[in-house]
């Protein structure tokens, strides 16, 4: 094969003659200064963070849709189905990963459940841990999320890094928003790294602690603008992640819109390209070539690195995509699933006023962002029961429990921006009971009912329609084709943006957000309103 090899490790750009052999690169000949008539080689790219779930895809699906956009590679944490299904779950990501051409690194999760403050399908001890470590399989551990266990000497919590460490294997970190000496302390009980900055300031101290920065740009969380400029100084430290990419986000593109946007932006390209492709597989010891004499013949071909249009995907020698299609089989999976609670009523979702002074927390959602604000609002109370406004924008938020029946959590959401109707998800972070929003009781239940009947999935309703879209594996995945479930997920996106009419760029993901209880400010899980900042329930009014 005849290309100019981008040489990331020699930051240069030559006429090579490649040659493959048993899925390694045997030969790398130069034969001459670049050559404009060419095409361009250089290592796949890698996502140093996301959960596979997130894209409503099983591990064989996704990589159908990855590789087209030149990623070879991810490091995948899996403790969206490991809380609802436990070591089982993690055990069916690496089967369903082995039966494609990619390569998946998966962690061990370290916080299934995420906190004691809501209900989950499973959990996952330090024993645990122990085997999963063990397992040549596993490659990490995965983002310690609860930071104030590892802050206050949680013991169990502190095993678990223990096994990583002895098994040589990195700890992933994931702390928002912490700084100073706490952020120190974390770091020094062995975190490797935070995906969760969302300032400058906050990643550069970190930096200073040790910790290696994944730059996120994913369907919900977006911190690349804010976090891009620290690869001028530190781009040994630097990894590009997702984290969560839904369906739609996901056949649109992958890492490679990061790269060709921090090139449009005039960062350097070499500094682009080792965050993109060489400090992941260094970082996390990943089995991906680097286009060097014997390393797996993992590479991308792109037109020029003007434009960095993915041309050819290859993986072991392999090619697995080719001028934006997918080489990948599409493969049915096994539908394993943890879902038992009955049908609600609209009665279930009242909310009930105890200070009878209509001043309640509100729970305000940020666009483009996981963490939320807490506000205090004065709703109508009628009949001794606490009022919807969608004129203000203050709309009930419910988490029904999944995993056994018991009566939903109910609390106030602003700044979704819904006019009418409901929306609802079995996938909600982390233990991914179901979440629902909605301007009146009624269509709070009807979404509500809709994934109990199809035992998890996606629901829109109004006054006149309903759509859903059934997630049988988890109840937050399906093994249909992904370019398929991209389609009906973009119609359901349009239909809540247009026909319920909120103007958050991505309604489905930030939903699914307002569960996760280690993320501020003010969250809701099955149990109750829960103030993160304080890390503790807290009354409605």
């Amino acid at each position: 094969m005849r290309a100019n090899h981008i040489d990331i490790f020699k930051k240069s750009i030559e006429e090579v003659e490649l040659t493959i052999s048993n899925g390694k690169i045997a030969k790398i000949e130069t034969l001459g200064p670049e050559n404009s008539n060419l095409k361009y080689v250089l290592p796949g790219f890698v996502d140093a963070h996301v959960h596979i779930e997130s894209s409503m895809l099983t591990p064989s699906q996704f990589a159908r849709l990855a590789v087209v956009h030149g990623t070879v590679s991810t490091v995948s944490d899996p403790h969206e189905i490991a809380n609802v299904l436990g070591l089982k779950g993690v055990e069916f990501m690496i089967a369903d990963g082995k039966r494609v051409p990619f390569k998946f690194c998966f962690g061990a999760p370290s916080c299934v459940p995420a906190t004691i403050f809501e209900t989950a399908g499973a959990e996952i001890n330090a024993n645990d841990i122990k085997v999963l470590m063990e397992n040549p399989d596993i490659g990490y551990l995965a983002e310690v999320m609860n930071f104030p266990g590892v802050l206050n000497n949680d013991q169990e919590l502190l095993q678990k890094i223990a096994w990583a460490k002895a098994n040589q294997k990195p700890v992933d970190g994931h702390a928002p928003g912490l700084r100073g000496a706490a952020a120190k302390s974390y770091a020094a009980a062995g975190i490797s790294t935070d995906h969760e900055c969302f300032t400058y300031e906050e990643a550069h101290e970190k930096l200073g602690y040790g910790l290696k920065i994944l730059i996120r740009e994913g369907s919900a969380a977006k911190n690349f603008d804010a976090l891009i400029p620290l690869l001028h100084e530190f781009s040994d430290k630097i990894m590009f992640c997702s984290d969560d990419k839904h369906p739609d986000s996901l056949v649109e593109g992958h890492i490679n819109l990061l790269v060709k946007r921090a090139l449009k932006n005039g960062y350097n390209i070499w500094k682009v390209l080792k965050a993109a492709c060489i400090n992941p597989v260094e970082h996390y010891n990943l089995n991906v070539g680097l286009l060097r004499i014997g390393d797996p013949a993992d590479f991308i071909i792109i037109n020029n690195p003007n434009e960095f249009e993915i041309l050819e995907t290859w993986i072991d020698g392999e090619k697995v995509a080719q001028e934006q299609k997918s080489l990948i089989p599409s493969l049915p999976s096994e539908h394993n699933n943890h879902f038992s609670c009955e049908a609600k009523t609209p009665e279930d979702f009242i909310v009930e006023s105890t200070e009878q002074t209509g001043q309640v927390k509100v729970i305000k959602a940020l666009d483009g962002q996981l963490i939320t604000e807490k506000t205090i609002e004065k709703l109508e109370i009628i009949n001794g029961q606490l009022q919807i406004d969608t004129k203000r924008d203050l709309l009930k938020i419910t988490v029904v429990n999944r995993y056994r029946n018991t009566p939903p959590a109910v609390a106030f959401i602003n700044n979704f921006g819904l006019k009418k109707g409901a929306i609802a998800s079995s996938i909600a972070h982390d233990s991914h009971n179901i979440i629902a929003i909605g301007c009146s009781d009624e269509k709070i239940s009807e979404a509500v009912n809709l994934l109990i009947k199809e035992k998890g999935g996606i629901a829109a309703v109004s006054e006149k329609e309903q759509i859903v879209i059934p997630l049988p594996i988890a109840g937050i995945m399906t093994d249909v084709d992904g370019y398929q479930l991209a389609e009906q997920y973009s119609q359901i996106d349009q239909f809540v943006k247009k026909e319920l009419n909120t103007n958050l760029g991505s309604p489905f993901m930030s939903l699914s957000f307002m569960a996760l209880l280690v993320i501020p400010e003010l969250k809701l899980s099955d149990k109750g309103l829960f103030d993160v900042n304080q890390f503790q329930f807290t009354l409605l009014e």
